[in-house]
C-alpha cells in the first residue's frame, strides 16, 4: 500500500491561511483555497474534513504553544506561597509584557485569525474563553493568598473577570490594529503602568 502524499499539504495550508485572513472564517471559500493551491477539492477533502478542520489545523500550533505557556504557569506550588513570591507569580512588569508580546508576534497570523477572523467558528469566543481560564486559575492564587494571610481581601470573581478582560483585550489590541512590533513594545510601557495589579490584589 502506498503512503499518503502529503507534499501538497503546505500549499493547501498556505492558501487557506491567506483566504481566512483576507475573508474571515464565514466568507472563506474552499473552492478558492483549492484554486490558489492548485489542487482539487477532492484532494483537500482527503486531508481535511472541511472548513472547520482546515481552520483548526492552521490554529493548532498557536493554541498548542499557548497551552504550553499556561502549563508552565501552573507548575508553581501555591501551598508554598509567601509575600515575596506573590510578586513573582503575578509579575506584570514591562519586561514580562514584552516577553508575551514577543510570543504574540511570533504567532502573529494565528492570533490574527483567532481575534479577527474566527466569527462563525468554534473559536469565535476566543477572548472570553481565554479570560475565563485565566480567571479560574487566578482565583486559586487569590484564595490561597487570602487563606495564608498574605492578601488582605478576596477580590470578587466577577470583578476579576472584568479586569482581566480589559487587560487581555488591550494586550491583544496591537494584533487587532496591525501595529508594528516596535509599536506593540511601546504599548507595553503604558499597559504596565495602567494596570497596577499589586494595588488591586492588595500586596
Amino acid at each position: 500500500m502506498s503512503l499518503p502524499d502529503h507534499s501538497i499539504d503546505p500549499k493547501i495550508l498556505a492558501s487557506a491561511k491567506e483566504e481566512f485572513l483576507s475573508k474571515g472564517y464565514v466568507e472563506a471559500s474552499l473552492r478558492k483555497i483549492c484554486k490558489t493551491a492548485g489542487v482539487t477539492t477532492g484532494a483537500l477533502y482527503k486531508r481535511f474534513a472541511g472548513k472547520e478542520a482546515l481552520f483548526e489545523a492552521l490554529l493548532a500550533p498557536t493554541l498548542q504553544d499557548l497551552k504550553t505557556i499556561h502549563s508552565e504557569g501552573e507548575s508553581f506550588d501555591y501551598e508554598k506561597l509567601n509575600q515575596n513570591e506573590m510578586h513573582v507569580v503575578w509579575d506584570m512588569s514591562e519586561e514580562t509584557l514584552n516577553r508575551f508580546m514577543d510570543f504574540l508576534y511570533d504567532h502573529y497570523d494565528g492570533f490574527k485569525m483567532l481575534l479577527c477572523c474566527s466569527e462563525g467558528s468554534v473559536y469565535s469566543n476566543f477572548l472570553n474563553d481565554f479570560v475565563d481560564e485565566h480567571t479560574k486559575k487566578s482565583m486559586r492564587f487569590i484564595e490561597t493568598a487570602y487563606q495564608k494571610g498574605i492578601a488582605p481581601e478576596r477580590i470578587d470573581e466577577n470583578e476579576l473577570h472584568m479586569l482581566l478582560t480589559a487587560f487581555w483585550s488591550t494586550m491583544f489590541e496591537p494584533i487587532v490594529h496591525d501595529l508594528s512590533k516596535e509599536q506593540a513594545v511601546y504599548h507595553c510601557k503604558a499597559v504596565s503602568k495602567f494596570f497596577n495589579w499589586q494595588a488591586v490584589l492588595g500586596f
